[in-house]
C-alpha cells in the first residue's frame, strides 16, 4: 500500500532511506536544512591561492572494503567505485617507513598474519604479542567485556603496537581515544574488516569530492523518480494527528528523522509524547567528539596517498592525506585530526610544526581548516544508543542509531535502508 513518507533531514543515511522508500513505490518528500547534499559528509567551496576554485570535503572519509551498503548503492545509482575510490591494503605506515602493511589479494586472516610478520621497526617481541591477542580475539568470538575500554582491551600488547596499530585504529574507526573508547565495537569493527572476506580491510580513498562520491548522484535519482527534495527548509514542529503525523502541518504516513541527533532530539521532544521525550532524552544524552580537517598548500608528493602520523600531545594529526595523488591539485595535503579539542589558530601551527618534522615539508601554508565539532557520538564503553523506532510511524536513522558499529558511512547508510524498507513502526 502507498504510503506517504517524510525523510527529514538529506545525509548519507536520509538518501538511502528516501530510495529505499520510493523504490518501494511510496510517496517521499525529503526536507533539508542546508543547501547541499551529505550532511556530516559533504563538499565545501573554497580557492586555491591562485585563485582557482576547488572542492573540499568538510572531513577526510576513509571508506573500507567491507563496506557492503555504501558500495552497492553507490552502483544502483550508477557510481563506478573503481573510477571514484582508490583501492589500496590496509596500511598504518609512517614517513620513515615504519608500521604495518597487509599484502593485497590474500585471504583472511592470512593477510594480517603477513602484514604483522613483515611489520617494520617491529620486534619479534611486538609481533608475537599481536599475533597472540588476535588469535585470543578470534576463538572468543571478538566479543569482551561490554564495559571494557579498547585500552583496557589492548593492555596485553607492547607500547609499540599499542602506539602505533591500536590507537590510529582505534581512533580513524571511533573517533575516540582508546582510554575512552568502547572495546566491543572496537572488537566488531576489526572482526568485520579483518577475518570475513577478501579484501574487507583495503582502504578505499575517495578521488573526488564527497558530494561526487554519493549525495550528488542520489539527489538526481529522487528527482528523476518523482521524490520531492525541499532544500534549505528546516522543520520547525512535529506533531501526531489521527491520520498519521505532521510535520510543520504537512500530514504523513511516516516520518523518518534522518537528520543529526541533537536537531532529532528537538523534534521529537517538540511532539510531546511520552515515547517521544524519552527518546529524545537519550538522544540528547549523547556526547560528541570533533574532528578537524587542516588543508596545506605547498607540499611535495608524499611517498603514499595516505600515512600515518606519530602523534602527542604538541603534534596532534594521526594522518595525511595527499590529495594530489587523489585527484586534486599537486602540493595539497590533509591533515585528520581526530577527537580534536584545541582552538583553530594553534592546532594549525602544531600541524604545520609536525609536517616540517616528520615529513620534511617546510614550505606549507594553511589553505583552510574545517572542524566539524560534533562529527561523531563518543564510542564509550557500554554507551546506549537510541533505538531507530521512536514511536509508531515515528522512526529514526543515523550513524548514532542503535547498532553495532561506530559513526561511519556504512553504518549511516544501513540505518537509512533498513528505515526505509518499511518494516514495522
Amino acid at each position: 500500500m502507498k504510503k506517504e513518507i517524510a525523510v527529514i533531514g538529506a545525509g548519507w543515511a536520509g538518501l538511502a532511506c528516501a530510495i529505499e522508500a520510493r523504490r518501494a513505490g511510496h510517496a517521499v518528500r525529503v526536507f533539508e536544512a542546508a543547501r547541499t547534499l551529505g550532511g556530516r559528509a559533504r563538499a565545501l567551496p573554497a580557492r586555491l591561492p591562485d585563485g582557482a576554485p576547488v572542492l573540499l570535503d568538510n572531513g577526510q572519509h576513509i571508506l573500507i572494503g567491507a563496506y557492503s551498503a555504501t558500495l552497492g548503492l553507490m552502483r544502483e545509482l550508477g557510481i563506478d567505485p573503481d573510477a571514484v575510490l582508490h583501492r589500496m591494503p590496509l596500511q598504518l605506515r609512517f614517513a620513515d617507513g615504519g608500521g604495518l602493511q597487509v599484502p593485497a589479494g590474500w585471504p583472511p586472516p592470512l593477510d594480517l598474519l603477513a602484514g604483522i610478520l613483515g611489520a617494520r621497526g617491529w620486534s619479534l617481541r611486538d609481533k608475537a604479542a599481536l599475533v597472540a591477542i588476535a588469535l585470543r580475539w578470534r576463538a572468543t568470538g571478538f566479543r569482551c567485556d561490554p564495559q571494557a575500554s579498547v585500552e583496557r582491551l589492548c593492555a596485553a600488547l607492547t607500547p609499540r603496537v599499542r602506539r602505533e596499530l591500536v590507537e590510529p585504529l582505534c581512533v580513524s574507526a571511533l573517533n575516540t581515544p582508546v582510554a575512552r573508547a568502547s572495546g566491543q565495537v572496537f572488537l566488531r569493527v576489526l572482526h568485520d574488516a579483518l577475518f570475513t572476506e577478501r579484501g574487507g580491510a583495503d582502504l578505499l580513498l575517495p578521488r573526488v569530492d564527497l558530494g561526487a562520491l554519493l549525495p550528488d548522484a542520489a539527489g538526481r535519482w529522487l528527482a528523476q523518480h518523482g521524490a520531492q527534495v525541499a532544500m534549505g527548509v528546516r522543520v520547525q514542529a512535529l506533531s501526531r494527528s489521527a491520520a498519521g503525523w505532521l510535520v510543520d502541518g504537512q500530514r504523513f504516513d511516516r516520518v523518518v528523522l534522518a537528520c543529526p541527533p541533537w536537531e532529532a532530539a528537538r523534534l521529537a521532544a517538540a511532539a510531546g509524547l511520552l515515547e517521544t521525550t524519552g527518546w529524545a532524552q537519550l538522544a540528547q544524552a549523547l556526547q560528541h567528539e570533533a574532528i578537524a580537517t587542516v588543508y596545506t598548500t605547498g607540499g611535495t608528493a608524499l611517498p603514499a596517498p595516505l600515512l600515518a602520523m606519530r602523534t602527542s600531545a604538541a603534534a596532534p594529526a594521526q594522518f595525511v592525506f595527499d590529495r594530489g595523488q587523489l585527484g586534486g591539485p599537486a602540493g595539497l595535503l590533509a591533515f585528520v585530526v581526530s577527537a580534536s579539542s584545541e582552538e583553530r589558530g594553534t592546532l594549525e601551527q602544531q600541524v604545520l610544526a609536525q609536517a616540517r618534522e616528520q615529513l620534511g615539508q617546510a614550505g606549507l601554508a594553511p589553505l583552510l581548516t574545517v572542524v566539524e565539532k560534533r562529527a561523531t557520538f563518543a564510542c564509550t564503553p557500554g554507551l546506549e544508543r537510541p533505538a531507530a523506532r521512536i514511536a509508531p510511524g515515528l522512526l529514526a536513522c543515523g550513524d548514532y542509531v542503535e547498532g553495532p558499529y561506530p559513526a561511519t558511512i556504512e553504518g549511516a547508510l544501513r540505518s537509512g535502508k533498513a528505515a526505509g524498507s518499511l518494516g514495522p513502526a
